[in-house]
């Protein structure tokens, strides 16, 4: 079981929902930090609250979504410590966390299915960071930007 952190934005909402329930299922400890309606809002709002679960440990991970995700991931990497990867596939999502020990996970409602999305948490959460190397080398000089 992992603790993990869920926010959007109003573009985001429906993939949001539909991730936390997956994860809820999947038996995963899931925190909702909001948006709770496709009402609208800024996604910085609820990157940087995803960002900063992650980061001071009430959460192991975070899946944060808006319209594209870019936005999104763009919040939640100004909190020190956050890794966050704009994901579109298995592919994005292994790589994301083989090489660049993502802690947020960050999907694009408008551009990502929910099924596809499902299926890249799915790899995200269960593919571990390269350790060594030049990964680790790399996410080092990440976190001491």
């Amino acid at each position: 079981m992992v603790k993990i952190a869920v926010g959007s934005d109003h573009g985001g909402f429906e993939l949001k929902q539909a991730l936390a329930d997956h994860l809820r299922n999947a038996g995963h400890e899931v925190t909702d930090l909001g948006t709770n309606s496709s009402d609208s809002v800024d996604y910085p709002d609820f990157g940087v609250k995803v960002g900063e679960a992650v980061a001071n440990g009430t959460a192991d991970a975070g899946v944060a979504v808006c319209g594209s995700g870019i936005g999104i991931a763009m919040a939640a990497n100004k909190v020190s410590g956050v890794r966050a990867a704009n994901i579109y596939d298995v592919t994005s999502a292994r790589l994301s966390r083989e090489h660049n020990n993502a802690n947020v996970a960050c999907f694009g409602e408008r551009l990502v299915g929910a099924q596809t999305a499902q299926d890249a948490l799915d790899v995200w959460l269960a593919t571990d960071f390269e350790a060594g190397g030049r990964h680790e080398r790399r996410v080092a000089q990440l976190n001491n930007l």
